[in-house]
């Protein structure tokens, strides 16, 4: 009985538009309807199986999610490692590592976005000084290049998220298991692979489906920076739903991508919550051995 408000409130914020986006997902809404629904089926998935944008908008936000998350991963965990450790001024040095998280992200966007300018920005004017390259590069009017930036600049923004996350791991960690550890003659690096990774891999897990879902997701940063070009490279699925339905009022379709992307990441969640509880019963075996 407790619990009833609470269910309510999650019925009223998600499950109320879901149901009205897969309803509309069945219908023709746009200017060409003068946006009265009409009943078309599954004509607008039919129209999605054929959408060269929108798989090729599904493929870069697949290489932006895989790129950033992994890169992520990699430096949260070396800089939760290094914050776990006792140093002077600790407390000072994790409270600046959170920084750039807790900036909001159309800030930091249009920073990145002056950073990588090809005639005023930081990043031309290093390369220039120390000769590597021999003029400006214009990293956001490249395709390639231009993920390379958004990717640089995610990473810069959300590595924070995932060492606070795996610090917190860390910190549940007893320092009795090292100790131990180390009188049976294990090293530093012995002790990671077989105390700190299998007993950090619940966090690691739930830090990776955070990210997953925010990173797939990712608008403001991508629309702040490159608005979805050059050419559509960094165009994101996100940034076409929007584009589709608030740039071209096309609704039924719209409702048909939000849909898609909407059960890919419950299948990509669910697979995660799988993989959680494996890794939660291998981590309460180790704790038990």
């Amino acid at each position: 009985m407790l619990t009833i408000p609470a269910l309510l409130l999650l019925i009223a914020v998600f499950a109320y538009p879901i149901g009205l986006a897969v309803w509309q997902s069945f219908i023709t809404k746009n200017l060409g309807t003068e946006l009265q629904p009409q009943f078309s089926g599954i004509q607008n998935y039919i129209r999605m199986a054929q959408d060269g944008r929108f798989w090729q908008s599904l493929w870069n936000s697949v290489v932006f999610t895989t790129l950033s998350i992994i890169i992520e991963f990699l430096l949260g965990l070396g800089i939760a490692l290094v914050l776990n450790q006792a140093f002077r001024g600790r407390n000072i040095v994790r409270t600046i590592a959170i920084l750039p998280w807790a900036l909001p992200t159309a800030l930091i966007a249009l920073a990145w976005t002056w950073i990588f300018n090809d005639q005023f920005g930081v990043v031309n004017d290093l390369l220039l000084r120390l000769r590597i390259i021999d003029s400006g590069i214009n990293w956001l009017g490249n395709p390639t290049l231009a993920m390379v930036a958004v990717i640089i600049a995610d990473v810069w923004k959300t590595t924070p998220f995932i060492s606070i996350l795996l610090l917190a791991g860390l910190q549940s960690i007893p320092d009795d298991l090292y100790e131990a550890h180390r009188i049976d003659g294990a090293n530093a690096w012995q002790s990671f692979w077989q105390i700190t990774l299998p007993l950090l891999l619940p966090q690691v897990v739930i830090a990776l489906v955070f990210r997953f879902a925010q990173a797939f997701g990712i608008f403001d940063l991508i629309a702040v920076m490159t608005g979805g070009g050059p050419g559509g490279a960094t165009e994101m699925v996100s940034l076409y739903i929007y584009s589709t339905v608030m740039r071209y009022l096309d609704f039924g379709y719209g409702s048909a991508l939000v849909v898609v992307t909407f059960l890919l990441l419950v299948l990509a969640v669910a697979i995660a919550a799988y993989l959680l509880s494996r890794v939660r019963g291998s981590a309460q075996a180790t704790d038990a051995r």
